[in-house]
């Protein structure tokens, strides 16, 4: 492989913003925009705590001219060319990437909690489905309380979701908060379900989803990484196997940044952006709100060697141990960010308000950086108050 100059820290910055569609104007637009992003993407990943608007919500804000959550909800839900999946944790990605996803499934097919139970009870679930159509977890009368994921649960909830982490069901539609479930085939291409999993191996399929993992972050480096979450029981062999299987292959190609000792990678059909970040100018006056589980974020080390900036998602974080608050963004504005924001809602006025507000250095309190700040709080509300 060609040896490729090195980048300096801002480079690498601009090449991670360019193909994260977060330098200069935004390149994707509504419903076709939407898909296209979350194809390049892989995922985007989900998460149901709204503050100032859901995690995919504001990674799909930050970059689509025009989002609108109808517009999601078209593509999920109706047109069906994306998905709720898992993925990276719980994600939303591309309906054709189902077959490449098949190993998920498999492992909730074969371990998980509850095991037992849910292997009982399931006939039964899928039974009253095939009969009666979608449901949510308050159709299925089963209201034993047992330990889950993230907090207690209803069985009945324990049993869907485990069914829909085996691909057994998928998601019909959500209402608030709340997921229905359906039957498959019911409503996604008899071809993508009958693909099977494309992968000879797991060495196979180890590599094809560290190569999503590192075309979705843009910049990845082969150490433990939270972007390699999802990959169950990952291990350093297994990730070392895979980059020399993608280097060798052709399919990522090493960039060296100055300051930083060992490689950085990035995917192949990122070559002609590599070149034209190194080659052009390096400004935009951009600036937008990140999501906290952002793609780009998804490796804050990385992040703190090139942007040096120092980002933690303090959510779990007790309360008197938090450096800044509950539910934080940062602040890109141009190439670098520049603080950190956390924005509420106001109830009483119906509409987001600036609880907090922390710049990384005083250079940045002036006043055009404030002015910006106002527009694209202001465009968030026109958002989240649609």
């Amino acid at each position: 492989m060609e040896n490729k100059p090195a980048m300096t820290r801002e480079q690498a910055a601009v090449f991670m913003l360019r193909v994260q569609g977060l330098h200069g104007d935004k390149i994707y637009r509504g419903k076709e925009g939407l898909v296209e992003f979350t194809r390049n993407a892989g995922c985007v990943q989900y998460d149901p705590i709204d503050i100032c608007g859901k995690n995919h919500e504001l990674v799909y804000h930050s970059r689509i001219k025009g989002f609108s959550r109808e517009a999601l909800n078209q593509v999920l839900y109706e047109d069906r060319r994306l998905i709720d999946i898992f993925d990276k944790n719980m994600s939303i990605a591309p309906v054709e990437d189902w077959p490449f996803l098949d190993y998920f499934r498999n492992h909730f097919n074969g371990s998980g909690p509850h095991k037992e139970e849910i292997d009982r009870l399931s006939g039964e679930v899928l039974d009253f489905i095939n009969k009666n159509g979608p449901v949510c977890s308050a159709d299925i009368k089963f209201d034993k309380k047992v330990d889950w994921f993230w907090a207690p649960a209803t069985m009945s909830r324990v049993v869907l979701d485990t069914l829909y982490y085996r691909g057994m069901l998928i998601v019909y539609e959500r209402r608030g908060t709340r997921k229905y479930y359906d039957i498959p085939e019911r409503h996604l291409d008899q071809k993508i379900l009958d693909s099977g999993n494309p992968f000879k191996d797991r060495k196979s399929s180890v590599s094809h989803h560290i190569l999503r993992r590192i075309k979705s972050v843009g910049l990845l480096w082969n150490r433990p990484s939270d972007a390699f979450l999802g990959i169950h029981g990952l291990k350093a062999s297994e990730r070392n196997h895979a980059f020399e299987k993608l280097v060798t292959e052709g399919d990522i190609l090493e960039a060296r940044v100055t300051g930083i000792d060992i490689p950085l990678f990035f995917w192949s059909g990122y070559e002609n952006a590599f070149g034209e970040v190194m080659d052009g100018s390096l400004e935009s006056t951009r600036m937008e709100f990140i999501a906290p589980l952002d793609n780009m974020m998804w490796d804050r080390r990385l992040i703190k060697e090139i942007f040096g900036f120092d980002y933690k998602w303090e959510i779990y974080t007790p309360e008197a141990k938090r450096k800044y608050g509950y539910y934080v963004l940062p602040v890109l504005n141009g190439n670098k960010f520049i603080g950190r924001i956390e924005i509420v809602k106001d109830k009483q006025v119906g509409r987001l308000k600036v609880k907090n507000l922390w710049f990384e250095d005083s250079s940045s309190d002036t006043l055009s950086i404030n002015s910006e700040i106002d527009r694209c709080l202001s465009c968030l509300n026109s958002f989240y108050y649609e």
